[in-house]
């Protein structure tokens, strides 16, 4: 492997094509001018006008259409995103999870930062970056965006990781009526119902779902209940305005990490002291938010603003109370038009995000006990962005693609609470982040890309406590990412690879010692992220029973080389918490008649490490699994899906350390044998 160890990725493209509708692939090459029929919605396209515009981007992007995960449990983010390379998806418990692109967050023991998570195109996270995975209800979508990296430049995203933008259905687009029920292992049941129409310039679109389950482990019970609802009205074939609410509620139990040996021996067991301290997560939310599109001759501008109003009662060592109020908007404007006689597409747009956490802390002295006050806060944060991207076509087939963000953010902590010292502080940063590419449309079904760009990441409001000058100084994550790839589809073989390396200046760490204390975040000095990201589909046999019935083999690869660089304390050493290779396969029969089944592995083939001195490491583990079910696009559905059919024991997450012993209490186990069922009814 050449010095620079060359990356690795892989894009499913035939993500779709694997699922049990397949009926399109995630990969649709666009013409070199997109024109033509437009969705039913200006605000909210399709997932084919989507499919499209996402394929103007020279670097790793994805979209996955519903079709991709609805026929299955639909239960985390890892049942949306775990077939697309470069995505890695380390379930904890219940809806909680470490989500992370090229190695972005990638030691969060708690929360998720480094990709900006949207919702139709809109914030879901608090303004200071940090984002929960419970708020996403995989029944509720048409379609996912994965933007990696700087290619998520189009939405004024910033970070090492990128963006997803989960998209709703309208009611131009939606069943009348959508009703499934689920059942499966451990106690596990959900019921959703949607419902969509359209009357004159109206439509409306409303899901909502209840989530229940007694959890693998002991003392790991979740319950979830979900509203997500859209309003539109059409002022004319060229101007939209669309409504949206999104509220939530979860009850969570945590059953905390354990050493090495009880995660594997006993792997349904909590930790004792998160069972004595009956530790939770309890959180209430609702986002309210209006986005409106306008369209003129070669110009179309959208116009966002937004709301976010969370309660988090979260008893764990200590008793955090504490509300987010976050609001923002957006103006972005697309100009699609010709000069001197080339084709030029420029995406510009101004962000604004802000909003503030009041947070108290409490002793818990067991049971959940709301004890004294031991500490309060106001945080406040402001994000104010703007950014660009510019596309010539210098020739038909070809557009070298130049853009760039300025960012200012700021972090303001007020400390109330006064006994223990004054601890308010605030910090400020200001990054531009350029980015450069080329675009090849090589024919019609397959394209070839590159890019250069930067990215920057200002710490959370967690990071700096201002206790002392040392708790204080953490600066924002810088990285330099360069990127080469291809993409493609025919109608029996569709691929996505992109290759990667990226030169990060202080990578955030948060390294802890204990489940039962908060980690410290500390600045890396210099480290590497690269990898390959790999996603192919093929048709390997056809036309077995009936004449367009066919076998996919779907294969999702990630390689993942993430190292210190010449470090004074760790030298070259692995960077924890990622597998180097991480593999999903699978063998997909298909009937034209709505019959599909087979079985696929999910494989992690060399261990991983928990700690910067790489002293403890993760073991690798192979699941194999299997579906079966029917699925016509209307009417009656239904599958029967195994998980990890051998009941392999492994570890699916750590939090992770610097230095590690046996006995580090860093580890949660995988899920054992699981089988789920559902039906579905669809008019």
């Amino acid at each position: 492997m050449p010095n620079i160890r060359w990356l690795g990725c892989v894009s499913l493209c035939a993500l779709a094509a694997a699922s049990p509708a397949f009926a399109q692939s995630t990969v649709t090459l666009p013409p070199v001018v997109v024109q033509g029929a437009q969705s039913p919605s200006l605000v909210v396209p399709n997932s084919e006008t989507a499919t499209r515009a996402i394929n103007e981007t020279p670097g790793g992007v994805e979209v996955v259409p519903d079709t991709a995960f609805k026929n299955g449990p639909a239960n985390t983010v890892k049942d949306v995103l775990g077939w697309v390379p470069g995505v890695i998806v380390q379930t904890r418990w219940g809806p909680d999870a470490r989500l992370s692109i090229r190695g972005s967050g990638l030691t969060r023991n708690y929360g998720n930062r480094g990709i900006t998570p949207l919702m139709d195109g809109m914030p879901i996270s608090t303004a200071d970056g940090l984002f929960d995975l419970y708020e996403i209800d995989p029944t509720t979508y048409r379609y996912v965006e994965v933007y990696k990296g700087a290619n998520a430049l189009r939405y004024g995203a910033n970070s090492l990781g990128g963006a997803i933008n989960f998209v709703m259905p309208t009611g131009r687009d939606a069943s009348a009526f959508d009703a499934r029920f689920d059942v499966g292992s451990f106690g596990y049941g959900k019921t959703a119902v949607s419902t969509g129409g359209s009357k004159g310039p109206y439509d409306w679109y409303v899901n909502g779902s209840i989530q229940h389950e007694d959890g693998y482990r002991e003392h790991s019970r979740q319950n979830v209940e979900r509203l997500n609802a859209n309003v539109g009205y059409q002022f004319s074939p060229d101007a939209e305005t669309r409504f949206y609410i999104n509220a939530s509620t979860w009850r969570g139990q945590l059953p905390g990490e354990l050493d090495k040996a009880t995660a594997l021996n006993n792997p349904r067991a909590a930790n004792p002291d998160f069972t004595r301290q009956d530790q939770q997560r309890n959180i209430d939310s609702i986002r309210l938010a209006n986005k409106t599109t306008l369209r003129f001759d070669n110009t179309t501008v959208d116009l966002g603003l937004y709301a976010l109003e969370r309660h988090v009662m979260h008893p764990i060592f200590i008793w955090y109370d504490f509300r987010a109020h976050d609001y923002g908007g957006f103006v972005r404007a697309t100009d699609d038009r010709q000069i001197g006689g080339h084709r030029n597409r420029l995406v510009a747009g101004v962000n604004l995000q802000n909003g503030t956490i009041d947070l108290d802390n409490f002793t818990n002295p067991g049971g959940a006990a709301k004890g004294p006050l031991i500490a309060s806060y106001l945080w406040k944060s402001q994000n104010l962005s703007a950014y660009a991207e510019n596309s010539l076509y210098v020739l038909p087939t070809v557009a070298i693609v130049t853009g760039g963000q300025l960012s200012h953010v700021v972090r303001d902590q007020q400390d109330r609470f006064l006994s223990d010292g004054d601890q308010s502080g605030r910090r400020v940063y200001d990054n531009f982040s350029p980015k450069i590419g080329l675009l090849w449309d090589v024919d019609s079904t397959w394209q070839v890309f590159g890019n250069v760009s930067r990215s920057a990441e200002a710490p959370t409001f967690d990071v700096n406590t201002f206790a002392s000058p040392a708790s204080s100084n953490v600066a924002a994550q810088t990285a330099t990412t360069y990127e080469i790839g291809t993409r493609g589809r025919r109608p029996d073989f569709t691929w996505d690879v992109s290759l990667y390396r990226a030169n990060l200046q202080n990578e955030m760490q948060c390294l802890t010692t204990s489940p039962f204390s908060p980690c410290t975040v500390v600045n890396a000095d210099r480290t590497v992220h690269q990898g390959v990201e790999l996603g192919f589909g093929a048709a390997v046999l056809k036309s077995i029973y009936a004449a367009d019935d066919r076998v996919w083999l779907n294969v999702a690869y990630t390689y993942s080389d993430f190292r210190f660089s010449n470090d004074a304390t760790w030298g070259n050493n692995r960077l924890p918490g990622v597998p180097p290779h991480y593999l999903r396969a699978e063998l997909l029969y298909k009937h034209p008649g709505g019959f599909y089944a087979g079985p696929n592995v999910e494989w992690m083939p060399q261990s991983f490490y928990a700690d910067n001195a790489n002293s403890l490491s993760v073991d690798p583990y192979a699941l194999v699994n299997f579906k079966v079910g029917f699925d016509k696009g209307q009417g009656w559905s239904g599958y029967v899906e195994g998980r990890n059919l051998f009941d392999k024991r492994y570890i699916s997450t750590t939090i992770t350390a610097g230095t590690a012993t046996a006995a580090s209490q860093l580890f949660n186990p995988g899920m054992g044998r699981a089988v789920y069922a559902g039906l579905r009814y669809r008019i």
